[in-house]
């Protein structure tokens, strides 16, 4: 048997004769396969372990077993020198099966290393991969998993960086852009055909032009950790698109490696961030460590399970047999044992340090606050978060809810932390739909949510922005539909969100009435523009510039096909012109992205902000509760900005009158122009879809400006001799 890398030692006079392994003691640390050059570490964790054999593999899928000699804080090791890069590999974990009291060790079953930095192959769904056999639920089943489970590789830890910085872009100057490796690339006519798909399409120049004419900062990718594709879509014919499903947390997912050879998606993955900070832009990764691919007791056992279920899941405490789950997936991380918390931390360690991403997006982040029942802000997972060195230096963004009893934690993150702010979200979606709400609401969240983070010293650039993500309506299928439209995914329709706060102006999915496709391109501006001159991170959704739909599909979730990936072919320039202009338009005044809240008062003449009624009057106390609640107005003062530049320098902007006119009919507004100014320009009209500094029409606040219904009107004051100020 031919192991790679175990050349230098086949010097034998007799070489049919297979020379034996060598087995050195090895170290307990760090965690999974390490390769130093001469050979390779293995450690494996387990508290309940009797015995560890490391199962080698060569190419042809023959295993030889090597017993783990030594164990030290119940980590099980040992080194064997020539173990090369590419060796596949796995365990198998001898110790107690009594599944009643959640303990399932079985040697019939290859495990995944959980520290295994890449993966060969995928799960077939063979019978094989379950503790139990499909005809007894209660019958152990001791049938080999070995060829239906993915192979661990042992990777090479060395890569030319050629001396790769992190862009490190401000807070207040991040612009996210939510994307799927697979889905940006697939269609893309620039990028090579092999390498549509792949971590080395997104680094494509091709690629990155987009991004770069877009003018984003930050590249938020879907689930590059290696996943698994659920078992009940491979019966359906379907395939998890979306990648929250996973099992490799120091692993990206192999699927998405052009170079199909074992390990090579780690070089690949290298070779995109290099690239991307090359033009400047941040690497973001959405992670999933509140639960694996592994489901609840009837799931597969492929890694965690096998090795020390009690460790890595949280049991019913009074039926262990069974998973406590906050997440709608079978089980749930335990975030109260030490060794689940370190594998979370070097997970995360691992991908700063050696991969050089720039943060991470929590998912479902309010689990990993679950220590007993509640969710703890003051939890284990925040406490070594936040005295990391490492972890606590980049950016965090949590999804802060989970589906557990008190899981919506919006506003409730520690200082260091930003969050989707889902309540910008709904709020944002109920005034463009003509709603009736609160005045305090929207202006609450067009000026960064300080009603949710301010209090704890958090800034504005705690709310991250969005209308729409990956997990609902796409932008143009947000004004196009009131109903999902999910048959594709199998479950009848009755998946995904029922309430989508939708508006479809008139008629339900496609129309060619040139009044409803006016309308639904207005409303996508108007979602546009609000969200790219709120305070706060703004997050695009990636297609949404180009006018990408799902067809009203809200949960595509396993949709690897052309409803989830980019149509290159019919890209809605108009709107991606409008969304690239509002980009700009955004970098280029610093009081749409302030760093410090709005006071209301005088600083040093003029407030810094004002809201106003459309007969110019600055809105009284008794007009946030009683007034027209689809109609104000908000003075932005760009001569009142507290904060300095990175120099110490005082930061001065133009000053901003932003009309809002959520009501279908026509509204005449009057600008105060003793206070405000006498002089104005349109720099933004979504009615017209005119954005930027182009030669706007002016404006003479002595006449009444009628603005159109379900219309965004931005106003730059001017001086005497027509220059802004």
């Amino acid at each position: 048997m031919h192991f790679p890398g175990l050349a230098a030692q086949a010097c034998s006079p007799h070489p049919d004769v297979e020379v034996p392994l060598e087995v050195w003691p090895g170290r307990p640390f760090p965690l999974g396969a390490t390769y130093d050059g001469a050979g390779t570490n293995f450690s494996l964790f387990s508290e309940i372990a009797e015995s560890v054999e490391l199962c080698l593999f060569d190419e042809q899928g023959r295993e030889e077993r090597v017993q783990l000699p030594e164990v030290d804080g119940f980590c099980w090791h040992g080194y064997l020198p020539g173990i090369e890069p590419g060796q596949r590999y796995g365990f198998r974990v001898r110790g107690p099966w009594d599944p009643a009291r959640g303990l399932l060790c079985n040697h019939h079953k290859l495990l995944m290393d959980p520290y295994g930095k890449a993966f060969q192959g995928g799960v077939d769904w063979d019978e094989s991969c379950f503790l139990y056999r499909w005809n007894d639920h209660d019958a152990r089943n001791d049938l080999d998993s070995a060829p239906h489970v993915p192979r661990s590789i042992v990777t090479n830890p060395w890569f030319d960086w050629e001396g790769d910085r992190p862009p490190h872009v401000p807070r207040h100057e991040t612009v996210i852009y939510e994307v799927h490796v697979k889905g940006f690339t697939q269609r893309h006519p620039g990028v090579p055909e092999q390498l549509r798909g792949t971590y080395a399409g997104l680094g494509h120049p091709a690629a990155i032009a987009h991004l770069k004419r877009l003018g984003v900062t930050t590249i938020e990718l879907l689930p590059v950790h290696q996943f698994v594709h659920d078992h009940f879509l491979a019966e359906r014919g379907l395939r998890n698109y979306w990648g929250y499903n996973s099992i490799g947390f120091l692993a990206p997912h192999n699927d998405y490696a052009a170079n199909p050879h074992a390990g090579s998606q780690v070089q690949e993955f290298k070779q995109m961030v290099k690239a991307l900070h090359a033009e400047g832009l941040e690497v973001i990764l959405d992670v999933v460590y509140n639960h694996t691919a592994e489901g609840n007791h009837l799931g597969p056992v492929l890694s965690f399970k096998g090795i020390d279920n009690p460790a890595y899941y949280r049991l019913v405490p009074d039926d262990p047999r069974h998973y406590y789950d906050t997440t709608g997936t079978g089980n749930s991380l335990n975030m109260r044992h030490p060794h689940t918390l370190q594998l979370i931390m070097d997970s995360l360690r691992y991908w700063v340090l050696e991969m050089h991403v720039d943060g991470f997006r929590f998912d479902l982040a309010a689990t990993l606050a679950r220590e007993l029942h509640e969710v703890d802000m003051l939890s284990s997972f925040f406490d070594i978060i936040h005295q990391d060195p490492v972890i606590s230096q980049v950016k965090l963004i949590a999804e802060p809810w989970d589906l557990g009893e008190g899981g919506y934690q919006v506003g409730n993150f520690p200082p260091l932390w930003s969050e989707w702010n889902g309540k910008y979200r709904d709020t944002l979606r109920d005034f463009w739909r003509g709603v009736p709400h609160a005045f305090q609401e929207f202006a609450a969240r067009f000026t960064g949510s300080g009603d949710l983070y301010q209090s704890d010293t958090r800034r504005p650039t705690a709310s991250i922005n969005f209308v729409t993500a990956h997990d609902g309506f796409t932008l143009r299928d947000l004004v196009s539909y009131e109903q999902k439209r999910n048959d594709a995914n199998g479950e009848d329709n009755r998946d995904g969100e029922g309430h989508n706060r939708s508006a479809n102006c008139g008629v339900e999915g496609p129309s060619e009435d040139p009044v409803v496709r006016t309308c639904r391109d207005r409303q996508r501006r108007n979602f546009l523009a609000t969200l790219f001159l709120s305070q706060g991170v703004p997050m695009l959704l990636g297609g949404d510039e180009i006018g990408r739909t799902q067809r009203g599909n809200n949960n595509a979730y396993c949709q690897d096909n052309e409803t989830s990936w980019f149509d290159w072919e019919c890209v809605d320039q108009g709107m991606l012109d409008f969304t690239t202009r509002l980009i700009r338009f955004r970098k280029d005044h610093p009081v749409f992205r302030r760093r410090r809240w709005f006071h209301g008062a005088p600083i040093r003449d003029t407030p810094d902000i004002a809201w106003l009624r459309p007969d110019g009057v600055e809105m009284s106390d008794e007009d946030w509760t009683s007034g027209e609640p689809l109609t104000l107005g908000v003075f932005l003062n760009g001569q009142e900005i507290p904060t300095p530049d990175d120099r110490g320098q005082r930061v001065v902007d133009d000053s901003f009158l932003v009309l809002f006119n959520a009501r279908e009919d026509e509204v005449e507004w009057h600008v105060p122009h003793e206070k405000f100014g006498r002089r104005w320009r349109v720099v933004i009209d979504t009615a017209t879809g005119f954005a930027g500094h182009d030669a706007g029409a002016e404006v003479d606040a002595s006449v009444p400006l009628p603005v159109e219904g379900r219309t965004v009107v931005v106003l730059e004051r001017q001086d005497e001799d027509g220059r802004p100020s």
